[in-house]
C-alpha cells in the first residue's frame, strides 16, 4: 500500500522497498502525508498480563531462538504499536492503524486484532479494546459501506495520497473508496469470535443490528439483478489493476446470484467481478450474523434474510465457482463472471483459496478444497513463485517475484504436515531481513528487498499461528528447523 507518482501526474503503483523507505517518507508532502502522517498518532499501547504470560511460557519452550525472538516481537505488535484508543460519540471508541498507512482498513484491522480475541475473557483492556472496535465498525458502515479505508476523525476529508482523484463518491471519514466484498465480512467474523470466546454480547445493540441490515442491503444490491447498482470506481494510474473496467462498474456479468466485488482484498481490481473467496466467505459471515441474531435477540428480520442470502449466495458459488480438469477433479475458481469464463489463480490476501479453512469456511479435509489447494500452492497458479529462499504465494499488487509472508502462514494454517509447516517456519524466519518482523512482501532471490517495514496484520497472524502449534503441535517447535528449505511445492503440485 505505498504509492509512487510519475512526472506527470500518473499513480504508478504502490511499491515501496525497505532501503527506500526514508527517501520515500522524505518526498510525501500536502494535507496526506502517508507513512509520514502515522507520526501524528499517539498509539495507546494495551496490556494483557495472561497475553504477555503467555509469550514467555511459548517463547521458552521454541528450540529455534530467533523463531522464538521473531514471534515475541510480532504477536503484540499491534496491541503495542497500532491502537488510538478513545471515546466517539460517548463510547468506547478503537482506531487501528494497518500499520506504516495512517489508516483503517475494515478487513485488515480483524485480522490484526483476531490473535487477542481468546485472551478477551475477563480482561478489562481487551474488553475495553473491542467494544471500541465494534463501535469503530458501526460507524464506519455507516458513514460509507462501500469504503475500504477510513480516517480516525470521521469529519476528515483528506484522501490517501494515491486516491486524491478518484473517481467516486468520496465522503468525509473515507480515506480510500474501494468496493471490497470482504470488507463488510470481516466485522462479522470477528464480532461472532468475540462473542464465542467472551459470551459478551453488551457490543452488540440496536446500532449493531441495524448495521448488520446495512450490510444485508448492501450485499444484495451488489448482486446486481436489478440494475448495476450505485457503485462506480475509476482512478487515473499507470497500474491498470488500480482502476476499474466498464466505466468503473466493472467487467460485464450475466447475473446468477453472486455478490459483485470491485476490487480483491489486494485492493486490486477484480478481472471477473464475482470473486469466489470473497463469497463464500460472505455467505459464511451472513451465517454468523444471523447465528448471532437469534442468540442475543436481533431483529428476526435480520435472521431470515441473512439466512436466506446466504444460502442463495452459497448455492450460487457451488453452480457457478468450480472448475473440472479433464480428469474429474473439482476445484474453486477465484474469479467467474456468470457466463461461463472463469480465472483460476490466488492472491496472498484473505480470503484467499488457500484460507477458507483458517477462515471457518471449509474444512482442510473437504474435497473440492483439497484439489483446489494442490493447485494454488504449485506452477499452476501463475502467482506461484520458487526461488533461492524458498516459495510463495504473491499477487498483482507488488508483482511478480515478490511472496508475501501471509501466503506461508496460511499454508501452516492449513496444513497438517509437520514437514510442511516447518519448512514454512523456516522461510518466516529466514526472509525478516534482520528487523525482527515481518513485512507486506518480499523478493523471493533476495529478501533484503521488501515492501513496508511496518504491516501489521502480518505480525499478529504469524504470533497466531505459533499460538496454534504451541496448543496441537508442541513438539513440532521443540524441534530445530530444517537445516535447508525443502519446499512445499514437491509436496503440493497437483
Amino acid at each position: 500500500m505505498s504509492a509512487s507518482r510519475s512526472s506527470n501526474g500518473l499513480w504508478m503503483g504502490r511499491r515501496v522497498f525497505g532501503s527506500t523507505l526514508s527517501a520515500a517518507m522524505a518526498g510525501l508532502s500536502g494535507a496526506s502525508k502517508g507513512w509520514a502522517a502515522t507520526a501524528a498518532f499517539k498509539a495507546t499501547p494495551v496490556r494483557c498480563p495472561a497475553l504477555e504470560h503467555e509469550i514467555r511460557h511459548v517463547a521458552a519452550r521454541i528450540a529455534d531462538q530467533k523463531l522464538a525472538n521473531l514471534f515475541s516481537r510480532c504477536l503484540p505488535n499491534t496491541l503495542e504499536t497500532a491502537v488510538v484508543q478513545g471515546e466517539l460519540d460517548g463510547r468506547p471508541d478503537t482506531f487501528v492503524l494497518t500499520g506504516d498507512i495512517p489508516a483503517m482498513w475494515l478487513r485488515d484491522s480483524a485480522c490484526q486484532l483476531h490473535p487477542y480475541v481468546a485472551f478477551a475473557k475477563g480482561d478489562k483492556g481487551l474488553t475495553r479494546l473491542f467494544h471500541g472496535l465494534f463501535n469503530r465498525y458501526i460507524r464506519s458502515i455507516a458513514i460509507d459501506p462501500y469504503a475500504n479505508a477510513f480516517w480516525r476523525d470521521p469529519a476528515d476529508t483528506r484522501r490517501l495520497d494515491w486516491a486524491v482523484h478518484d473517481e467516486t463518491e468520496m465522503r468525509p471519514g473515507v480515506a480510500e473508496r474501494k468496493w471490497e466484498l470482504d470488507s463488510l465480512a470481516f466485522p462479522i467474523w470477528i464480532a461472532h469470535a468475540y462473542w464465542r470466546a467472551t459470551g459478551d454480547g453488551t457490543p452488540f445493540d440496536a446500532r449493531w443490528w441495524e448495521a448488520m441490515a446495512r450490510i444485508v442491503a448492501v450485499f444484495s444490491e451488489q448482486r446486481r439483478l436489478m440494475g448495476k447498482g450505485p457503485y462506480r470506481f475509476r482512478r487515473l494510474s499507470l497500474q491498470p489493476s488500480e482502476s476499474q473496467f466498464g466505466e468503473g462498474y466493472g467487467n460485464p456479468t450475466r447475473p446468477v446470484g453472486l455478490i459483485h466485488a470491485g476490487f480483491r482484498p489486494s485492493d486490486d481490481a477484480c478481472q471477473y467481478p464475482f470473486n469466489i473467496p470473497g463469497n463464500l466467505f460472505a455467505a459464511h459471515a451472513l451465517r454468523l450474523m444471523a447465528e448471532m441474531a437469534r442468540a442475543l435477540g436481533g431483529p428476526t428480520a435480520l435472521v431470515e434474510d441473512a439466512e436466506r442470502l446466504a444460502a442463495s449466495v452459497q448455492r450460487a458459488a457451488e453452480d457457478h465457482g468450480q472448475i473440472r480438469d479433464r480428469d474429474g477433479a473439482v476445484f474453486w475458481a477465484y474469479e467467474v463472471d456468470g457466463y461461463g469464463n472463469t480465472l483460476f489463480m490466488d492472491d496472498a490476501n484473505l480470503p484467499s483459496l488457500l484460507s477458507l479453512p483458517w477462515l471457518g469456511i471449509r474444512t482442510a479435509r473437504d474435497p473440492v478444497y483439497v484439489q483446489t489447494r494442490k493447485r494454488v500452492w504449485s506452477d499452476a497458479n501463475p502467482w506461484f513463485f520458487t526461488g533461492r529462499f524458498g516459495s510463495g504465494i504473491g499477487g498483482p499488487h507488488e508483482g511478480a517475484r515478490m511472496i508475501w509472508p501471509l501466503s506461508l502462514i496460511t499454508l501452516a494454517m492449513t496444513s497438517r504436515d509437520d514437514l510442511e509447516i516447518a519448512s514454512c517456519l523456516r522461510e518466516l524466519r529466514d526472509t525478516d531481513a534482520g528487523t525482527g518482523l515481518l513485512h507486506e512482501s518480499f523478493d523471493v532471490d533476495d529478501p533484503a528487498k521488501f515492501t513496508r517495514p511496518w504491516f501489521a496484520w502480518v505480525n499478529g497472524m504469524f504470533g497466531e499461528l505459533i499460538l496454534d502449534l504451541a496448543r496441537h503441535r508442541p513438539d513440532l517447535l521443540r524441534r530445530p528447523l530444517p537445516a535447508r528449505y525443502v519446499g512445499a511445492l514437491s509436496l503440493s503440485r497437483p
